[in-house]
């Protein structure tokens, strides 16, 4: 019963939440793919962390009855921000994939506000660098977790959906783990990278807390341009992780078969449950 509800009647709410504790949510519903269909609403969801989600947050997200919280974040991560917070009925899955920011220990040099660390860190282009590399990666050091995450959307008997994929901005880990799934649907490039830059909107942005416990975008002028490259969703980190695959399988095709161990059957396993006209 559990699985005919959440596969053939996924909720399709009028209006994403409007959530306090849970930055950059969005429904990723109503993108188009080049044969002429759309994602379904209702079924894909995208975030930042849940360890902030007040008890409102976690109400309106119980309304989507989403089946798996897929949180990538590792263990630094979580002992940063806390544990996800958890929602009734709801699996949650913690798959650690690598962080751009390596670790706790450069988030403590963030909110203590040591500028000459961080600038020997980011300065004179070693941000973007560090960012593209990042990306390059989760393509091909990943290739085990996201065979892992389609395997479990694409589950014959009890398929991941709804689902929320997030990691702790939602906007590296997370819109890479998103677009290889969309890359999968045949969502047109251009719309995957319209999505992936929506991380950029003020309400959306992550929320670094100082080490007064205050919050921000960052701590004073120098660190915010410092940090500028890591905390955007820039197009071409994405067309990194894109070009990546090209170079490495030769075709997006390849890659999922080869890489993933996406079987053709499951490919429109996942677009069935995922497209609609």
């Amino acid at each position: 019963m559990r699985q005919e509800v959440r596969e053939s009647a996924p909720r399709e709410p009028e209006r994403e939440p409007e959530l306090t504790g849970v930055r950059n949510f969005r429904d990723v519903g109503g993108l188009p793919t080049t044969d002429g269909r759309r994602v379904r609403p209702g079924v894909l969801f995208r975030s930042g962390h849940l360890a902030h989600a007040t008890a409102d947050d976690a109400a309106l997200l119980g309304e989507l009855g989403l089946h798996t919280v897929f949180d990538f974040r590792n263990g630094d991560d979580i002992a940063l921000e806390g544990p996800d917070a958890l929602l009734a009925g709801t699996h949650n899955l913690n798959m650690p994939l690598s962080d751009p920011a390596e670790g706790s220990g450069f988030w403590h040099t963030v909110r203590d506000g040591d500028v000459a660390t961080l600038h020997d860190l980011l300065g004179d282009g070693k941000g973007e660098a560090r960012m593209s590399e990042a990306y390059r990666r989760l393509i091909l050091e990943r290739t085990g977790e996201h065979s892992r995450m389609l395997a479990l959307l694409t589950d014959p008997e009890d398929p991941a959906l709804p689902a929320l994929l997030h990691c702790a901005a939602g906007k590296d880990r997370a819109g890479t783990s998103v677009a290889i799934i969309l890359l999968a649907l045949g969502v047109r490039r251009s719309a995957i990278e319209e999505d992936y830059l929506k991380s950029n909107a003020r309400n959306h942005r992550y929320k670094v807390v100082r080490g007064d416990g205050s919050t921000g975008t960052a701590i004073d002028p120098a660190i915010r341009e410092l940090l500028r490259p890591l905390f955007e969703a820039r197009v071409e980190y994405l067309r990194t992780a894109f070009a990546t695959i090209e170079e490495r399988w030769g075709t997006v095709d390849r890659y999922l078969a080869e890489g993933l161990g996406l079987t053709p059957e499951r490919r429109e396993l996942l677009r069935e449950r995922l497209l609609t006209r």
